[in-house]
């Protein structure tokens, strides 16, 4: 029997684009079909915004060419990709802050009458579109500017579910989503799968992407990969395509060996946040810290910067018996520890300034004398780190907030290697980035260790924790509840420390109950 031969909406074949000194695309070939969710992969510069922004008829192409339901299709502009039923919501923001959620939603296309906006019909409408995307909580009278930053994106989205369309393309969605509101976006995607839209997923986080697509296609600097089906392929294979190597080739295959103890931990607590917890960290080490979301990893990381206080408990530094006294970040910077918080453009950097200004934040007595900044100093250490750790930029006097989210840690590294920091602690250090840069602070942290640095990686990719650490602490509901060796551990073992302190609990809570 023959199978049904693939419908296709549409078809790229040689597609090319060149911005000067940079080939953004170089004869991309690929379908689109009907009813499916196509994910497009790649790391930053890869050109996946690029196609999309070719196919919305932001962008035109300088070669090759598309076909979309069997016609040639080269839009003018995005209102004609829109006419011919292809939209895109795009990762930056599009709203206008000061008119209403139902006004950005509705905006080319408000209900009036002569002239006169239908108030009534207007909100009626804008209802059903926010409940989809499970906004009931907002009146759709609320000024865009007054929400934040998930929900103006789940409005944005919302505009796009609106209009009818046979193509949609998703660029980015779920960066400023809570766990909830991506369910909810997958819930709509599905239904739009089911009606034969086709939806073109941007993304780089590879577990959304097993989850909701049914083809991945891969570029790498402009340059098309491959296209694989989803339920067939592994997600490491997808990572060699996109960076060029496998996640082993960045560590070195011998074991690394443990120095002196640089900081110990000894009982610390705060309420039930962290309760009694005591582990050891080596010079040369990488301690991995697991658990699930709430379980007390960054409440533990904070209590030993002294960015909240502890209840109880001791810190001790290069194997000495006297405690450390730390009671504000400030005393753990001057003892040679330093965080790198899990959100970065709140507590790391100073977005609107450049990356000369960020580099040397955390010592700036080393740039300024008697309350003067030494501007060409200044600018020398930024430069030096960014060659060192391959920050890309137009210079280092670009805004931090123009950077993509890797380059952004790599400033926030760049701030903490500056003060030459002793016991460095990374808190979700890879969140938020494409796979390259994951893998160019992987090396970072191997480069690091290898230094005599004492590193610490809270994280919550399963993956990165056994490949990157040299042990792994497993943290659960507040409690410390396991440390494995490297050879020691598998994931069914972290993940049964990480679900302990749950279990131990509720067996207590129902002892308590037959008592």
């Amino acid at each position: 029997m023959v199978a049904a031969e693939k419908q296709i909406l549409l078809s790229h074949s040689g597609i090319g684009k060149q911005y000067p000194g940079v080939q953004a695309l170089s004869g991309v070939s690929l379908d689109l079909q009907p009813g499916e969710v196509h994910a497009l992969v790649g790391e930053n510069g890869a050109g996946k915004s690029t196609l999309s922004k070719i196919i919305a008829g932001l962008e035109s192409p300088d070669a090759g060419g598309m076909v979309f339901k069997g016609a040639s299709y080269a839009p003018s502009g995005k209102r004609e990709a829109e006419e011919q039923g292809i939209r895109m919501v795009m990762q930056e923001l599009n709203m206008i802050p000061t008119l209403s959620v139902a006004e950005n939603i509705f905006l080319n296309r408000l209900p009036s009458r002569m002239g006169i906006i239908n108030r009534n019909q207007l909100e009626e409408a804008s209802r059903k579109v926010i409940h989809q995307v499970g906004l009931d909580t907002i009146q759709p009278a609320t000024p865009v500017g007054a929400l934040g930053v998930g929900q103006q994106q789940m409005v944005e989205i919302a505009a796009g579910l609106s209009q009818s369309c046979q193509l949609l393309i998703l660029d980015e969605p779920t960066a400023a989503l809570t766990d909830r509101e991506r369910e909810l976006l997958f819930k709509q995607i599905r239904r739009l799968k089911l009606e034969g839209v086709c939806v073109l997923y941007i993304s780089h986080r590879m577990e959304e992407i097993k989850q909701i697509s049914d083809r991945i296609t891969i570029l790498r600097d402009g340059v098309l990969q491959g296209t694989r089906n989803t339920s067939e392929t592994e997600t490491s294979e997808v990572i060699k395509l996109m960076v060029g190597r496998d996640l082993d080739e960045v560590f070195s295959s011998t074991q690394r060996q443990r120095g002196k103890c640089a900081l110990r931990v000894d009982g610390l607590s705060r309420g039930n946040k962290v309760r009694e917890a005591s582990f050891e960290l080596h010079k040369g080490e990488i301690l991995g810290f697991a658990g699930m979301m709430g379980s007390g990893r960054t409440e533990l990381m904070r209590l030993i910067f002294g960015a909240d206080q502890k209840d109880s408990g001791n810190i001790y530094l290069d194997c000495s018996d006297l405690p450390i006294q730390i009671k504000s970040p400030k005393d753990a910077v001057l003892a040679g520890i330093a965080l790198l918080t899990e959100d970065r453009k709140e507590q790391g950097l100073l977005l609107p300034l450049s990356i000369s200004s960020n580099t040397p934040l955390a010592r700036m007595e080393g740039v300024s004398r008697r309350g003067w900044i030494n501007f060409p100093r200044q600018y020398s250490i930024a430069e030096n780190f960014r060659k060192k750790l391959s920050i890309k930029c137009h210079s280092v006097n670009q805004h931090v907030k123009t950077l993509s989210g890797g380059n952004q840690q790599k400033v926030v590294m760049a701030k903490w290697l500056y003060r030459d920091a002793e016991i460095l602690i990374f808190d979700e250090p890879t969140r938020g980035i494409d796979v390259g840069a994951k893998f160019e602070i992987y090396s970072l942290l191997e480069e690091l260790a290898g230094q005599g640095r004492a590193i610490i990686l809270v994280s919550s990719d399963m993956p990165e924790l056994l490949a990157v650490s040299d042990r792994i602490a497993v943290m659960s509901n507040g409690l410390l509840t396991g440390i494995f060796n490297r050879g020691e551990w598998s994931e069914d073992k972290i993940m049964e420390a990480a679900l302990s302190g749950y279990a131990s609990e509720q067996a207590e809570g129902i002892e308590d109950g037959k008592q």
